[in-house]
């Protein structure tokens, strides 16, 4: 009150100064709850005269108490210009705008709007306060607020404190410009559980932020729930059994309709059922029927008549593509329920239990037969097996078979097997230049036929060979190609031809002949060796051999001897007993002839290891003499024949004499006629230490 009353001053004395009335204070819109008291505010300066207020442009009055207006006055001083209407208590026809005049300076304020809000009734829900309802059926809760509310209200639905969605709002207008009612619908499906739920529908608007709520209570009606039970349940045929089927509905039940297998039970009435059980209950249940004015329940339950497994259904072939799902279904009738596996056909792992196997996406591997399995039943009657098999249709699988390598300018053959299912639509050889599927082409010919039974699921198989009847040297460089196709696909290998090459043989042939006059060579040698140093004679106990012929006629002595300065010292000699070697008439040593007169031969049986290093093969050593010039070379192989050596095997020029045991033999191999040999020109008869055959680590001719 003190800032007015100093701009009134103010102002006032600017006004003495000199001034023009003006306004100090306009009245502004104004919200006020009907019943409440509302004041627009208006301030002069320098003004003196006549103040009036107006309603939507009609003239209050001048007077300060209103007159015909009971329930308006003016309050503030008017000597300082202090103008305020006043309005109490508020009404809705006191909705309107309001001006403050200056009649005698022509003075107007700003138009005030003056806004009455009428705070809503409490809402009203149809069918409250106890709303009935069935459970599982769409229903509808209407709720309304009626009355001139300003401003509209809104209504809300409430849960437990929980608000509910899904209402829908709509508006009635009675007349013009004034609401006569709005409504709120809620849609809901009832359950079971919302029996004896409270609902509550609240107004609420700007006029009364808190609303005002209403309340109702959901009555729920719903078809009886039906449970079913029998005593015994586990019987043998026979016996006696009694069903008790017992409801709970509201409103009450009215009957019960008794059932078996969906055929009416004659004469049942009521809650109980007395029967005597047979197998059939089993496969046809019993059910009981339960009825009220809301609705009927039914529910069914079979009895254990125990009985072993009795196959139903059997699985069913199935050929499917690759990728694709399979499910086998075998149906099995028992009471207890059989127990059902599945297991591939000679397999032990379980795949699945129950009636269906699904197998998602097959690939080739799953293909063969699978079997579905029961087990007896408690009594151990009944049960077994019983299977189908699963084709895989895919691309075809093509392997190379083995092959044998063939000769230069000989016939040659190439083969693959093809597994396909579907079957191919053709089995083809392709090489560089060319290809056939079937028939012959030049050099070429095809043969398909079917394979021997293969692996289990895989298929029908063939066998496709390309025949080559002289082959040339690009066949061996080159690749040749299997493939077969059929609708889903073309599977294909590569198939090498292999050289067989006649040099090896040669050199055996050759090897085998070397060894056997170097053996002769090496054994006398050793004899003379032993002889000659006087350790011991000559005999069939002892492993010494003279070779004759020998032009070896250095005297080179051994690096033992050179470093012992002598070859005497050399320990005694063990006589080991070597039955199969003998003397003839001039004092040769004789083997024992394993062939039975077919070549006749002198000598020793040793064994002949070809190789590079010492002790793992042989090599035809220069002879190292032993004894005086101009004499056979000895060489010792005691220590090969299992026997203390006396002597010792000097090395040579490419290597050393070795023997595995004291009882070896060397085989002989007569060198035929046919094709040129494969040595070099000018090379010696037995080019002994001019090549070596590791590839035949061990050859062993009679000689």
């Amino acid at each position: 009150m003190l800032v007015p009353a100093l701009l009134v001053l103010f102002f006032s004395l600017r006004g003495r100064a000199g001034l023009s009335p003006h306004f100090l204070q306009q009245p502004e819109d104004l919200v006020v709850l009907l019943g409440d008291e509302a004041r627009l505010p208006c301030a002069l300066g320098t003004y003196s005269g006549l103040v009036q207020w107006t309603k939507d442009g009609l003239a209050l009055g001048g007077e300060r108490d209103l007159p015909g207006w009971s329930r308006y006055w003016i309050s503030g001083n008017a000597a300082s210009g202090q103008h305020d209407l006043h309005i109490r208590p508020v009404e809705l026809e006191d909705q309107a705008s309001y001006e403050c005049q200056a009649t005698q300076a022509g003075l107007r304020s700003r138009p005030a709007q003056l806004h009455v809000l009428v705070p809503p009734e409490a809402p009203q829900v149809l069918g409250g306060p106890s709303v009935s309802l069935v459970v599982g059926v769409p229903a509808n809760l209407t709720c309304r607020s009626r009355g001139d509310a300003r401003p509209i209200p809104e209504l809300l639905w409430f849960q437990d404190g929980v608000r509910l969605d899904g209402a829908t709002f709509y508006q009635t207008l009675l007349k013009e410009g004034t609401t006569g009612s709005v409504e709120s619908i809620l849609s809901l499906t009832p359950s079971s559980e919302d029996d004896g739920a409270t609902l509550v529908c609240r107004a609420r608007s700007q006029a009364l932020p808190a609303g005002k709520d209403t309340a109702i209570t959901l009555s729920l009606q719903y078809p009886p729930v039906v449970t079913l039970s029998a005593e015994p349940q586990t019987v043998q045929e026979g016996q006696k059994v009694t069903f008790l089927c017992q409801a709970k509905a509201q409103p009450p039940v009215t009957s019960y309709r008794w059932a078996k297998g969906g055929s009416p039970v004659l004469g049942a009435r009521g809650p109980i059922l007395e029967v005597v059980a047979e197998a059939s209950f089993l496969t046809e249940p019993v059910s009981c029927e339960v009825s009220n004015t809301v609705g009927s329940a039914n529910y069914s339950v079979a009895l254990d008549v125990l009985f072993g497994p009795i196959l139903q259904t059997k699985p069913e072939p199935m050929s499917v593509d690759l990728g694709e799902d399979v499910s086998f279904s075998c149906a099995w009738r028992g009471n207890p329920l059989p127990r059902v596996t599945w297991t591939r056909h000679g397999g032990t792992q379980v795949l699945g239990f129950g009636s269906t196997l699904r197998l998602p996406s097959v690939g080739p591997e799953d293909a063969g037969n699978y079997v579905c399995r029961a087990e007896p039943g408690l009594s151990g009657l009944g049960g077994g097996a019983a299977e189908a098999r699963l084709t895989v249709n895919a691309p075809p699988v093509v392997t190379a078979l083995h092959s044998a390598p063939a000769f230069l300018r000989g016939p040659a053959r190439l083969q693959c097997l093809v597994f396909a299912t579907p079957a191919p639509e053709a089995v083809v050889w392709s090489w560089d230049e060319g290809f056939l599927e079937k028939g012959s082409l030049g050099r070429f010919l095809v043969e398909t036929f079917p394979a021997p039974v293969g692996q289990v699921g895989q298929g029908p198989g063939l066998i496709s060979v390309l025949h080559i009847s002289e082959t040339q040297e690009s066949d061996f460089s080159r690749g040749f190609n299997c493939s077969a196709q059929n609708r889903l696909g073309e599977g294909s290998t590569h198939v090498s031809l292999g050289h067989r090459d006649l040099l090896p043989t040669v050199r055996i042939v050759v090897g085998v002949a070397s060894s056997a006059v170097t053996l002769l060579t090496v054994i006398t040698g050793v004899a003379l060796c032993c002889w000659y140093r006087g350790k011991a004679s000559f005999s069939k106990q002892k492993n010494l051999v003279q070779i004759p012929g020998s032009n070896h006629s250095s005297s080179l002595r051994s690096p033992e001897e050179e470093e012992t300065g002598s070859s005497e010292d050399q320990g005694p000699i063990e006589h080991m007993d070597h039955s199969d070697l003998v003397l003839d008439d001039e004092g040769f040593l004789e083997t024992k002839d394993p062939t039975n007169g077919y070549y006749k031969v002198r000598g020793v049986s040793v064994s002949l290891s070809l190789g590079k290093a010492p002790g793992g093969g042989l090599f035809l050593p220069p002879s190292a003499p032993l004894g005086p010039l101009g004499t056979a070379p000895l060489y010792d192989i005691n220590s090969h024949l299992g026997m203390p050596s006396p002597c010792k095997l000097y090395r040579a020029q490419e290597g050393y004499l070795t023997t595995p045991h004291s009882r070896a033999f060397a085989s002989y191999m007569k060198p035929t006629s046919s094709g040129p040999s494969d040595m070099a020109p000018k090379s010696p008869p037995f080019p002994y230490a001019a090549f070596s055959t590791p590839s035949h680590s061990r050859l062993q001719t009679h000689v």
